[in-house]
């Protein structure tokens, strides 16, 4: 079963898969990024390689999350619909209204698979901006790109705690809790390693953030 699992898992995304240019820069710090997560040191993984760009690094890794995300979420769609979800919640005290501050201005209250579906295509369209994400090398990245990031992270973060919250019995039925559990302690650490996401932002995922973090010290 586990085989055929880990072959539904890589095509089944729920957007398509960002890919970052073989041979550009940045290609090779993803090389970088997977080669130390390999080695199982996640809080040494996250830190800023030696000599490296800082918004690069945050833009790859960005990427990176964002197709985790997508692969996650992927596994779960069918169990998450109109019905089953809405609204976006995670848990019952955490609930999310849609804006995107140009289409949608006021926040509307939608369900959870119309929420996740601006989400990541919202975040997309950020991806694919090469003002803002440039994949070239020597082209700067904007002024505002830190501030572009952190909203972008403090999103996807909302899909890992609906996932959480309101699917995690189908995550394990589908034995795929150890991979989003890896997921989510590398977003963890990679977030807190810059202070990425504010603190009550995280507050949904409180107590499993400090489990996480508890047994890496």
């Amino acid at each position: 079963a586990s085989l055929l699992l880990s072959g539904s898992r890589s095509s089944k995304t729920f957007k398509p898969k960002k890919n970052i240019p073989e041979g550009s820069h940045q290609y090779e710090l993803l090389k970088h990024a997977e080669a130390t997560l390999g080695s199982g040191n996640l809080r040494q993984a996250v830190m800023l390689p030696d000599g490296e760009d800082l918004n690069e690094w945050i833009a790859v890794n960005t990427v990176d999350f964002f197709n985790q995300i997508n692969m996650l979420y992927g596994t779960i769609t069918e169990f998450c619909t109109e019905s089953s979800c809405p609204v976006m919640s995670a848990g019952p005290r955490y609930e999310y209204h849609w804006a995107d501050g140009t289409n949608i201005k006021k926040p509307i209250k939608c369900s959870a698979p119309k929420y996740i579906d601006y989400l990541m295509t919202w975040v997309q369209d950020q991806l694919d901006d090469e003002t803002l994400f440039p994949s070239k090398i020597g082209v700067p990245f904007p002024k505002n790109f830190m501030s572009v990031a952190k909203t972008i992270l403090k999103r996807l973060f909302r899909v890992y705690a609906h996932i959480y919250h309101q699917h995690f019995d189908s995550v394990m039925r589908l034995q795929e809790e150890a991979h989003l559990n890896t997921s989510f302690k590398h977003f963890i650490f990679f977030v807190q390693e810059f202070s990425l996401i504010d603190r009550r932002e995280l507050a949904p995922l409180h107590e499993l953030i400090e489990k996480l973090g508890s047994k890496d010290r």
